[in-house]
């Protein structure tokens, strides 16, 4: 592709694979009705597989570039414009080649989408949050999740909680596991869901006794929806266990 790619460049590419019938379904699935936590998002009905195709063929985006993506009304263009930042977030992160420069730019400039809101949405928190900010902070003092576990946007305590499936997948729940006590009393869906993701990850790739032993101590204070993702993978009798002692 000659000459360095632009948002307008993307925007066409996202257009082609638009769909109307797909883009009535995708409003009311990500619940963009008024007052849904999607309220107002624009969808044009573009599936995650060819977004993902676009923004690999894009992953060259300048930021100013893909912040004017971020930027914009569409829910698939600011899809498209994470998934060219965790290109970018990973090539910088290339043991040979690593530039801690650049990810710090990229990590500031993702909270910074964030905060603003423009990463509005579960799936592109979950699409996002691990590939920047969790493998930023896998060798790195992580009181920045903290910070954000504790504001009250609903995206930015599900960063804080999706940031640590990178650090789950290393083989290190601490985080997570600590994360989750002052998280336990947000009843709001998307967070008990992203706790419960999360513990139950847990229990399925480090070792099934740390979810247990947090459940035996906690089972109590989560809430239902939290405790039924949490223990999904255990046994029967373990499930109503944990059920029975809320």
């Amino acid at each position: 592709m000659p000459g360095e790619p632009t948002a307008a460049q993307v925007r066409a590419a996202l257009a082609e694979k638009a769909d109307p019938a797909d883009a009535l379904h995708l409003q009311r699935f990500f619940k963009t009705g008024p007052g849904e936590y999607g309220d107002g998002d624009v969808f044009i009905g573009v599936r995650v597989p060819a977004t993902r195709k676009i923004a690999k063929q894009f992953a060259g985006l300048p930021l100013a570039q893909v912040r004017e993506l971020l930027d914009g009304p569409v829910h698939e263009e600011r899809l498209a414009a994470l998934f060219i930042l965790n290109a970018r977030f990973a090539a910088a992160s290339k043991p040979r080649t690593r530039d801690d420069r650049a990810r710090a730019e990229m990590v500031e400039f993702y909270l910074d989408a964030v905060r603003r809101g423009r990463v509005n949405n579960w799936d592109l928190v979950d699409s996002s949050a691990e590939h920047v900010v969790g493998a930023w902070l896998l060798d790195r003092e992580r009181g920045l999740l903290f910070e954000l576990a504790h504001q009250d946007s609903l995206w930015e305590r599900r960063v804080a909680l999706l940031s640590t499936f990178a650090f789950i997948k290393a083989g290190d729940p601490s985080t997570t596991l600590e994360l989750a006590l002052p998280l336990l009393d947000d009843r709001r869906d998307l967070v008990q869901k992203a706790l419960g993701w999360m513990l139950r990850e847990i229990g399925k790739r480090t070792d099934p006794t740390v979810l247990t032993d947090f459940l035996d101590a906690h089972a109590p204070e989560l809430g239902r929806t939290a405790l039924s993702y949490a223990t999904e993978h255990l046994d029967p009798d373990q499930r109503a266990a944990y059920r029975a002692m809320r």
